[in-house]
């Protein structure tokens, strides 16, 4: 019983959440209709938190590619490519990657978590320094406990923060880390890029950049943050993953230090995890040429989150500072939010519900991602069902 007794506040609260509420976490998706469409509990639902960006889940080309290499290889790799060798398509989609970003390597993993926990593991190590900007996601802080080196929060975004602790650390920036994402998962945020990376090279340390959530989504070629900032070739290394605008499972590094190409040999999650299998890897090299060669899904993404960031502002909804893809509706109270995600999901609209400690400053989000499959008429019925909502509750 002592070893589970640390389970028990976690019932207790999930027990509480279910009286008031329909669990978030068990909300099944019994059949999908298309990119923003789905049945759940039986009814038709407007999906609005996917992280699908550019809607490509359901693109014919990257399904069939994902079917032809079921047909042509199976449906696995059961196992690591250390041990069960690498596919042709793991070291295709590995050179198209390094090619698509300009650099000389790339690393490719199972999922977009153990890319983070991977790298930074592999980087860091007792006796180094990693800088971590408070809110970043948690596969890079389980990287930074993973790696044994001394981590250092600084406020978010906050440069001047940076700025007094690389000056306290002094010749130890030689061996520091500095670990920021190009748009924050919670807020929508971007990262404050031109003056970290200017601090980065004033101090000598390295810059670990997560644009998880801004491939294709910044920048005039799509390839993130660090390409919209300007900053491409200050950024030592960039982490991605395949499962938001590239619609698969998966994750990468792409670097121009040689030593990416040993981080293989020191990643216990690389080397100790069955690779990708030949479907996901088809379908990502075929989102990855449409990310590249049909700009106008980006043009698109960003016309349905300028609309709704518009929208939910007018209406008097508290948001993140800025226009995004991510679009993040704040509540003081959890108990707000819990009201207002299951009045959204009975008006047929799911968002992601965030809960405390999950959400920043203590407080609770409802999250919407935007995705170019929208139209402007599920946007709209996103809006009124907010105002809907909001009018019920009498917020």
């Amino acid at each position: 019983m002592a070893l589970l007794k640390k389970f028990q506040q976690l019932a207790d609260a999930r027990k509480s959440l279910a009286q008031v509420s329909e669990d978030p976490f068990r909300v099944t998706i019994e059949r999908l209709l298309s990119p923003t469409e789905a049945v759940v509990n039986g009814r038709p639902v407007l999906l609005a938190g996917t992280n699908n960006y550019l809607g490509l889940t359901f693109d014919p080309q990257c399904i069939e590619a994902a079917a032809h290499a079921v047909r042509e290889q199976g449906t696995g790799t059961t196992g690591s490519r250390m041990a069960n060798g690498n596919f042709i398509g793991h070291i295709t989609l590995e050179r198209e990657l390094a090619e698509f970003y300009g650099r000389r390597w790339c690393d490719v993993f199972s999922t977009g978590y153990l890319a983070n926990l991977g790298v930074i593991s592999a980087l860091a190590s007792q006796g180094d320094v990693i800088l971590i900007d408070a809110d970043c996601h948690a596969s890079i802080y389980d990287g930074c406990r993973m790696s044994g080196a001394e981590t250092i929060r600084f406020r978010h975004n906050d440069t001047a923060d940076l700025h007094k602790r690389l000056t306290r650390l002094g010749k130890r920036c030689a061996n520091t880390l500095i670990i920021v994402e190009g748009i924050y998962s919670m807020l929508g945020d971007r990262a404050a890029l031109v003056e970290i990376a200017a601090l980065k090279q004033e101090h000598g340390a390295y810059l670990l950049l997560d644009e998880a959530h801004s491939l294709g989504v910044l920048g005039e070629r799509g390839r993130g943050r660090s390409e919209e900032a300007g900053v491409e070739d200050s950024v030592d290394f960039i982490v991605g993953t395949f499962s938001k605008s590239l619609g698969a499972t998966g994750g990468f590094c792409v670097s121009d230090h040689p030593e990416m190409e040993l981080i293989r040999y020191a990643s216990r999650p690389y080397i100790f995890t069955a690779s990708p299998c030949p479907s996901v890897i088809a379908s990502t090299r075929v989102a990855l040429r449409k990310l590249q060669t049909e700009p106008e899904l980006r043009l698109k993404l960003w016309t349905n989150a300028q609309r709704l960031y518009d929208s939910l502002k007018d209406l008097g909804f508290r948001l993140g500072q800025e226009p995004s893809p991510i679009i993040a509706v704040r509540f003081e109270q959890a108990e707000g939010a819990i009201a207002f995600w299951n009045g959204l999901l009975r008006q047929g609209v799911y968002v992601n519900m965030i809960l405390p400690p999950a959400a920043p400053d203590g407080g609770s989000l409802l999250r919407c991602s935007v995705s170019a499959a929208h139209t402007p008429d599920q946007i709209d019925y996103i809006c009124r069902s907010f105002k809907s909502v909001k009018g019920a509750l009498e917020l």
